[in-house]
This record gives structure tokens, C-alpha cells and sequence, in this order.
């Protein structure tokens, strides 16, 4: 299992500084959130690359029907040759409760799948290289040659970590055409919630069933551990590990409003992660 931790708040220059602290103190990876409007994440991305060398750098995560997915591809592309090939992208339907209507942007379920499902084909189309055309419901692109940028330095690209429902079969299809699964459990209410250390079991013989593709796929839990208590926080992380999952986030989105909470997110990172 490797271990990542998702900074939930800072500006850019925090966002470099925690970074380079999580490098140090041995996380995997260190990701930023995505908002519809706020502190920019693909900034603050290249603020992290310019002081770190060996950490994964990305988002937790974009949510992709509201972006331009050729601005995308140019930033994730340059960010993934500024890094030398360390980007992970993480994509997702978004959660429209973080300003969706505010801004005009689409919040039908079904239209923002079908943006999703869009916007990762021109993504990784882009990615291939000129010349690219496409022809979609959402989306058309004439083919341009207009200054392409360097292609992604990782290869076949950029790992993609999507956000699937347990158990909507097409929102399983989608995450499994590519890299990494975020697994979403929708109760029969319609509610959402985290996938417990048994259900991440059943994902994961799902997955082993219904994949197509031989490479590497990586299934993405998140949680809160203390900083206080290794031992505590490695047994908490044990029945995922034990369950199949192949990354731990560290997420402590309880504290963004603690007056304390940079102090405490310094430490919790310092601590280090609960292998």
C-alpha cells in the first residue's frame, strides 16, 4: 500500500511547503482539492513540483464536467513535464453543493456523466498527439495543429484515478477503462459514504472479474488517522490494506475550519504516514 495525503486547505505557497514536508517525511503522494472557484490547483500543483523530486503530485480530486477538457490536457500535460512524470489525476463528477448552480454549471447527474465520459476521451486524445479531431454530444474539436505541447512524460499517460459507484455497473465500466478506482458507495437512499475494508474486498474481486486491461490498477480509500498514536493509525489503516486497497489518502477535511488547523496539519504530515 502506498500513502498520500490531501491537503483541504492552504494557498499556494502552503501548498509547496506542505509538500515538501510530506516528501520528507516519507508520503507517497500529496494532493490538493479542485474547486469551482478558489485557490487554484494546477498553480499550487507546479509550486509543489518546483520543490520536491520523488513525490506523486496531484488532485483529489477534478471534477471534470466543468472544465474545458483541452485546458485540462494543456495543464496536466505541462504539469507532468515539469514534475519529470509525477501527476496523478483524479476525476470525478464533482459535488454540486460547492457551488454547481451558482456559476451556471450543469448539476443534471446524468449530463455530467455524460460530460465526464467526454471530457476523458478528448484528455487522453490530446494526450496521443496531433492531429486529433472529435465529434460528441457535448464536444466537438476540428483537428488543429496550433503549438501542440509536449506530449505527457509518463506513458501510456497520465495515471487516471476515477470515481466509481458500488454498485452502478456503468459507473464501474468508466472507472475501469482506466487507471485507479475511487470507490463511492451509494446507499439505496441515494446517499453517499466511504466503502468499508469488506466492500473494498468486493471491489476488488469485481475488478479482478471485469478488467479488461492486464496493467497496474490501483483502488483509492481515504480516511482520518491520529497523529498522536502510530500504532493506532496502522492498525486503523490494516483492514483496507488486508482488503486490497493500494493507496491510503490521509484526509482531514473535519478540521478546515479549526483555528489550529495548519498547526495541525503540519504534525499530522510530520507524524508521517501510518505504514
Amino acid at each position: 500500500m502506498k500513502y498520500g495525503f490531501v491537503l483541504p486547505k492552504g494557498d499556494a505557497r502552503t501548498v509547496a511547503k506542505m509538500a515538501a514536508l510530506a516528501e520528507k517525511s516519507g508520503w507517497d503522494g500529496f494532493f490538493v482539492w479542485e474547486p469551482i472557484w478558489g485557490i487554484d490547483p494546477w498553480v499550487s500543483l507546479a509550486a509543489a513540483a518546483m520543490v520536491t523530486t520523488s513525490i506523486r503530485l496531484g488532485t483529489m480530486l477534478t471534477p471534470i464536467s466543468i472544465r474545458k477538457p483541452w485546458k485540462l490536457a494543456s495543464e496536466t500535460a505541462t504539469l507532468d513535464n515539469l514534475s519529470n512524470g509525477r501527476l496523478i489525476l483524479s476525476v470525478g463528477l464533482g459535488a454540486v453543493d460547492t457551488g454547481f448552480a451558482n456559476f451556471g454549471e450543469q448539476i443534471d447527474r446524468k449530463i455530467r456523466a455524460e460530460l465526464v465520459d467526454e471530457g476523458l476521451n478528448i484528455l487522453t486524445g490530446l494526450w496521443n498527439g496531433q492531429p486529433f479531431t472529435y465529434e460528441g454530444k457535448h464536444y466537438q474539436i476540428k483537428e488543429t495543429g496550433f503549438y501542440p505541447p509536449p506530449p505527457p512524460l509518463q506513458q501510456p499517460r497520465i495515471p487516471i484515478w476515477v470515481v466509481g459507484a458500488w454498485k452502478r455497473e456503468k459507473s464501474l465500466a468508466r472507472a475501469l477503462r482506466y487507471d485507479g478506482l475511487l470507490p463511492d458507495v451509494m446507499t439505496p437512499e441515494g446517499e453517499h459514504r466511504r466503502a468499508t475494508p469488506d466492500e473494498v474486498g468486493e471491489i476488488r474481486a469485481y475488478i479482478i472479474a471485469n478488467r479488461t486491461d492486464t496493467g497496474p490498477y490501483d483502488i483509492v480509500v481515504e480516511g482520518e488517522t491520529p497523529a498522536d498514536d502510530p500504532v493506532k493509525a496502522r492498525d486503523q489503516v490494516h483492514p483496507w490494506n488486508e482488503a486490497g486497497a493500494t493507496w491510503w489518502i490521509e484526509a482531514s477535511w473535519t478540521i478546515i475550519d479549526d483555528p489550529d488547523c495548519a498547526e495541525k496539519l503540519q504534525q499530522r504530515i510530520q507524524a508521517g504516514p501510518p505504514r
